[in-house]
C-alpha cells in the first residue's frame, strides 16, 4: 500500500486554488542552499509553492525539485504553480521524506527545506480554525483530517490541557485557563475560536489582555498539540539529514522557541566532534563531525521584508552542510 500520492508535473495546471502565503526570507533560503543544476531538492513544507518556484527555475533538465506538503491546499496550489518544471508534488507530512524517497528511488538528496509553522494562508482562510481573530470552528487541522483542535478543548482533561498550554504554549496562566475550559464546556461544547478567545482573555490579569493579545500562546499550543507538529519536526530532522548526501544542505526556519531549540539542539549534535573527558591527554572516542553550520548564529528577516512582512518578526533560519 502506498504512503502517498504523488502528482507528477507535466505541461499545464490541474486546477486554480487561490492560496495566499508570503515566502519568508526567500532569497536567504536560496543562498542558504546553494542550488546546483542537476541536484534533487526537497521542499518539506511546499504552502504556496514560493520557495519552491525559486529552486526549480535554478535546475537544469537533470534537476528534480521534491515538494511535500499534508495540507490539501497547499497540494492543489504547488501542483498548478509548479507545472511546466522539473518537480514531483507529494501529499505527505515531511517527517516522511525517507518513505518518500524510498517510493521514488532516490537514495540522496542535495538540499531540503523546512519552512515551519502555519502558512498565511491557513491563518487567513477563517473556516480553518487557525486564527484567533475571525469566528470559525475549533479546527487547526494542517492536514485536515484526524483529530481535531475542538476534540482536544471538548475532551482532553484538565490535567492534559493544562500541560498543553503549558510545555507548548509556555504559558505561565495554563492552569486557570484550562479550569476556565472545563467549566465553560461542563455548560455546553465550546464549538468556535472566537468562544475560546473569550475563554482565554477571561482567565488572564487585565494588564495582559492590555499590553497584547493573550490568546496566541494557549492557540500556538492546541495548534501543536493538534498536528503533532514537535514529534514530525524532530523524526524529520533526523530523516532530513540522513538523506543529505556529503556537501548537501539542510535549511530550517522557525516561528517560536520551542521549534528553534529542537532545531538548534540537532544542528549542534551533527556538528560535534570528540566527546571525551576535556582531562583526557588524547581523544578516545574517535567521534567525528558529522555536518558544519554555514551560519553560526540565526539569520532573521531583514529589515525591508518585517516592513512588508510582519509574520517574518520571529523567523529563525539555520543552515547546515552535510560533510
Amino acid at each position: 500500500m502506498k504512503l502517498f500520492a504523488v502528482i507528477i508535473i507535466r505541461n499545464g495546471a490541474n486546477s486554480i486554488m487561490d492560496f495566499f502565503h508570503k515566502s519568508v526570507m526567500l532569497n536567504e533560503c536560496i543562498d542558504g542552499l546553494n542550488i546546483k543544476s542537476d541536484g534533487i531538492y526537497v521542499d518539506g513544507t511546499v504552502g504556496g509553492a514560493g520557495h519552491s518556484l525559486e529552486i526549480v527555475k535554478r535546475l537544469g533538465q537533470n534537476g528534480l525539485l521534491i515538494a511535500l506538503d499534508r495540507d490539501p491546499d497547499a497540494i492543489a496550489a504547488a501542483t498548478e504553480r509548479l507545472s511546466g518544471y522539473n518537480a514531483i508534488v507529494v501529499k505527505n507530512n515531511f517527517s516522511q521524506i525517507q518513505n518518500v524517497l524510498n517510493e521514488l528511488k532516490i537514495e540522496k538528496i542535495d538540499g531540503m527545506l523546512l519552512d515551519l509553522g502555519v502558512s498565511s494562508h491557513q491563518l487567513d482562510e477563517g473556516d480553518r480554525g487557525f486564527s484567533y481573530h475571525m469566528d470559525a470552528t475549533l479546527d487547526m487541522r494542517m492536514s485536515q483530517e484526524g483529530l481535531s483542535a475542538r476534540d482536544i478543548i471538548n475532551e482532553y482533561s484538565q490535567d492534559e490541557l493544562s500541560k498543553i498550554i503549558f510545555e507548548y504554549g509556555e504559558e505561565k496562566f495554563s492552569r486557570r485557563i484550562s479550569e476556565n475550559i472545563v467549566i465553560a464546556r461542563s455548560q455546553k461544547p465550546i464549538e468556535t475560536t472566537l468562544e475560546l478567545a473569550e475563554i482565554i482573555k477571561s482567565s488572564v490579569p487585565a494588564k495582559v489582555r492590555r499590553e497584547k493579545n493573550p490568546c496566541k500562546k494557549t492557540f500556538q499550543a492546541i495548534r501543536i498539540a493538534v498536528n503533532g507538529e514537535l514529534d514530525h519536526l524532530s523524526k524529520g530532522l533526523d530523516c532530513a539529514f540522513d538523506s543529505l548526501r556529503s556537501g548537501g544542505r539542510l535549511a530550517v526556519i522557525t516561528f517560536h522557541s520551542l521549534e528553534d531549540r529542537l532545531v538548534k539542539q540537532k544542528f549542534a549534535g551533527w556538528c560535534k566532534g570528540c566527546i571525551c573527558n576535556p582531562d583526557f591527554p588524547q581523544c578516545i572516542c574517535g567521534r567525528k563531525p558529522e555536518a558544519r553550520l554555514i551560519n553560526r548564529k540565526p539569520i532573521g528577516a531583514a529589515e525591508e521584508e518585517l516592513v512588508e512582512n510582519n509574520r517574518s518578526r520571529s523567523a529563525k533560519l539555520r543552515i547546515l552542510e552535510r560533510i
